[in-house]
């Protein structure tokens, strides 16, 4: 039950096959026996069981709230949430329980859908393993397959890889199976970078279609709420759901069409995808690269026009984003006095002294560098050279987009990561900052041109790790972009997980499904 599809489980709450509650249940002991994987901050069994059994009599009265009524949901815990902490993953949030809901949350509770947690996190979405949360660091659960111990010789307890972040809680939770889709944010591929290497379908939606109301921010002006799920089709549904405008969010626009369930046949015959040059980037894995190529072959093959293109300003993405990144959080982080809410110093000799004693109590090194070098951007004498130049930059950026949009090209193809996940102590010997410009090169250019993007998973490496590959495609085509995902999704055969480590007893009894074979699991 646990490995279906939305439509699946929803198709078996209808024919008495299994209920809200039962399911659950199910997945809050999901949740118990993968507790090794820390993927969440705060499991909310109370709260779950009493939505669950709401669910239960609407749908047993035939008046379900919708497509998703009875689904278990997690959320990245930078999402407000009523009555429930809502950390970051920092200790300067560590206590802080909002008094309203986000936007998208609440659109979720909506239509009946089950919370069953806040997940772990970067503090504060700043980074790209999910290790510098205040409450440790995530575990990919593919750390704990049999074929990744077998290829690698590895050591569950030394040798586990990370999930990619800052979303990694989001996307370890639905890969382990504890639930059937998540929230995350996504900045500079904050979604899909854990969810290529997690090996799960995350979409970052064109910015302004979903609400950011309720999301604490880090970038205002690149922030967008992400999906993460199994399947493509999931991601549709629950984006129909969640997208549209919001009176509490100035920036959203109008959902272009009602979302229903993508087409099984699309046809790629009448598309153009795009191959950007200049994603063949230092470091580019020859796995990662193989993948690349076998999928363009794929779109060949069936009739698509497959086209070599040019987007000449990516080269200056990263250094762009990591200016634009640094002001705006140097902005935001500055609500966080210790005056108001969150953490507050007990050195209190003058309001100066609480400020600096506070927020370096509250904040860890990652979050504190980003302030300090988004403050000297902004200073007087820096802010032209810096700021706006990289504002500048951020234009001739998308720019690229727009001009090979306009040429003809419906989706860009490219890797979501350099590599296949990286193993803890291996990541952990740069720091956060060289971490997140290698591994945020091909998503953030994206974000910076406010563009949708989806990473879709497409095959294992040699390590028995996920690859996975990213579409990109004109503003507001989400769509047609998860189209084109889906056709992907649907000849690849990706071998999903059955297993991660249930437990640390039960190791030896890993192993993998394929998709079709999910409904007989």
């Amino acid at each position: 039950m646990l490995s279906l599809t939305l439509k699946e489980v929803s198709l078996a709450f209808r024919e008495g096959k299994i209920s809200p509650t039962e399911l659950c249940k199910k997945c809050l002991n999901r949740i118990k026996k993968t507790q090794h994987l820390n993927a969440f901050i705060t499991v909310t069994e109370e709260l779950s069981l009493k939505q669950a059994q709401q669910s239960e009599i609407r749908l047993s009265q035939g008046v379900p709230k919708g497509p998703l009524d009875g689904i278990p949901f997690a959320v990245k815990d930078n999402f407000c949430t009523e009555n429930i902490k809502t950390t970051c993953a920092s200790k300067m949030l560590k206590d802080y329980t909002p008094p309203y809901n986000a936007t998208v949350v609440q659109k979720l509770l909506d239509q009946g859908a089950v919370l069953m947690g806040k997940t772990n996190m970067d503090e504060f979405a700043m980074g790209s393993g999910s290790i510098d949360g205040t409450f440790g660091p995530v575990r990919n659960p593919w750390s704990y397959t049999s074929t990744y111990r077998a290829q690698s010789g590895a050591s569950p307890d030394s040798d586990w890889v990370v999930t990619g972040g800052s979303s990694g809680g989001s996307a370890a939770a639905v890969a382990s199976l504890t639930s059937y889709l998540a929230l995350g944010s996504d900045t500079g591929g904050s979604t899909r970078n854990p969810a290529a290497l997690c090996g799960v379908v995350a979409l970052k939606p064109s910015y302004g279609l979903l609400s950011r109301h309720g999301l604490i921010p880090l970038v205002n002006s690149m922030d967008v709420p992400g999906i993460i799920a199994r399947s493509v089709n999931d991601v549709a549904t629950v984006l129909g759901v969640l997208q549209g405008l919001d009176i509490k969010d100035s920036t959203t626009v109008p959902a272009p069409a009602a979302l229903t369930d993508l087409p099984e046949d699309f046809d790629v015959r009448n598309i153009c995808v795009g191959i950007p040059k200049e994603y063949h980037a230092p470091g580019l894995s020859e796995e990662t690269l193989a993948q690349w190529s076998r999928v363009a072959d794929l779109f060949e093959r069936a009739g698509a026009r497959v086209e070599r293109v040019s987007l000449p300003h990516t080269q200056h993405s990263i250094v762009c984003y990591h200016v634009l990144c640094c002001t705006e959080v140097a902005s935001n982080m500055a609500r966080f006095d210790g005056l108001e809410y969150g953490h507050r110093s007990k050195t209190d000799i003058s309001t100066e002294v609480l400020y600096s004693s506070t927020r370096h109590e509250g904040f860890n090194d990652v979050v504190r560098g980003r302030i300090l070098s988004g403050n000297y951007f902004l200073l007087k004498q820096n802010y032209q050279h810096y700021f706006v130049k990289a504002q500048k930059v951020r234009r001739l950026i998308a720019d690229d987009f727009r001009q090979v949009f306009a040429s003809g090209v419906d989706v860009l193809l490219t890797p979501t990561t350099l590599t296949d996940a990286a193993r803890y102590h291996d990541f952990t010997q740069e720091d956060n900052r060289t971490r997140s410009a290698q591994e945020d090169v091909f998503t953030q250019p994206a974000n910076l041109a406010g563009l949708p993007a989806v990473s879709v998973p497409v095959a294992l490496s040699r390590r028995g790790l996920p690859i996975g590959l990213q579409l990109i495609g004109p503003a507001l085509e989400d769509k047609k972009l998860l189209c084109v995902a889906q056709w992907i999704e649907q000849r690849v055969d990706f071998p999903f997980m059955s297993d991660c480590g249930v437990s640390q007893e039960s190791l030896n009894h890993t192993g993998m499904f394929k998709r079709e074979e999910t409904s007989a699991v």
